[in-house]
């Protein structure tokens, strides 16, 4: 029986095969899968994966959105530590990965196909004013509120969707909290007042504040041992 790899392989050349031109390209890494398709075919490729009996991805079990605008940028370049050994600090010194995408925004969807056994990532790049691809629910009807997330935290819109609304954050609240130029510090914030008996918006009352790099210190535990 071919292991994971070797059935992974054979799956990406069948949907080469099926897909070709809606693909515009593909990636096997560490035993997963994943196919960036064209924003227009993705319909198209949706209803042939679940129909095809040789793919059968009847199941969507994740959708989510990504903000590319910053990727491959670190604050911190250091010997000693990784990046997630600092916080944020006083001077941030960018570093650039130059990785680079065809758009910013992508819409990112996790197959699993119960019959194959098998699992395939979907990505399809969109660019702003404003990010746009059509609906999926009415071929894998778990998107329905994946989708309202994405739409909420990064401002995507789902052409045909029957309810595209907020489901995270305030029926009031302004803003795309994943997107990466969002605010780390809001300007409003909101509590209950007691006289008025309802939640009211008001000025933050929270000052911003920069926080002090964390300090790296030799730690014995981790010295190597000497010996003779």
């Amino acid at each position: 029986m071919a292991n994971l790899q070797e059935q992974l392989t054979l799956l990406e050349v069948a949907l080469r095969d099926a897909l070709g031109e809606h693909i515009n390209s593909s990636t096997l890494i560490n035993e997963e899968l994943t196919l960036e398709i064209k924003p227009e075919s993705l319909r198209q490729v949706a209803k042939t994966l679940v129909k095809n009996a040789a793919f059968a991805f009847t199941q969507m079990m994740d959708l989510c959105g990504v903000d590319y605008s910053q990727y491959g940028l670190s604050d911190w370049e250091t010997d000693q530590s990784t990046v997630d050994g600092f916080s944020r600090g006083v001077a941030e010194q960018p570093q650039a990965d130059n990785v680079n995408f065809s758009a910013r925004f992508a819409v990112v969807y996790h197959l699993l196909s119960m019959q194959h056994n098998l699992r395939l990532r979907l990505r399809v790049m969109l660019s702003e004013n404003p990010p746009r691809v059509d609906t999926v629910t009415d071929i894998w009807a778990s998107a329905n509120w994946y989708e309202r997330e994405a739409f909420d935290l990064f401002g995507i819109l789902f052409n045909g969707h029957p309810d595209l609304r907020r489901i995270l954050t305030d029926y009031g609240f302004i803003g795309h909290p994943f997107r990466k130029d969002f605010p780390l510090i809001g300007t409003v914030e909101v509590r209950y007042d007691p006289e008025q008996q309802r939640v009211i918006y008001q000025p933050v009352t929270i000052e911003p504040r920069t926080l002090v790099p964390k300090v790296i210190r030799h730690d014995q535990r981790y010295a190597e041992i000497k010996r003779d």
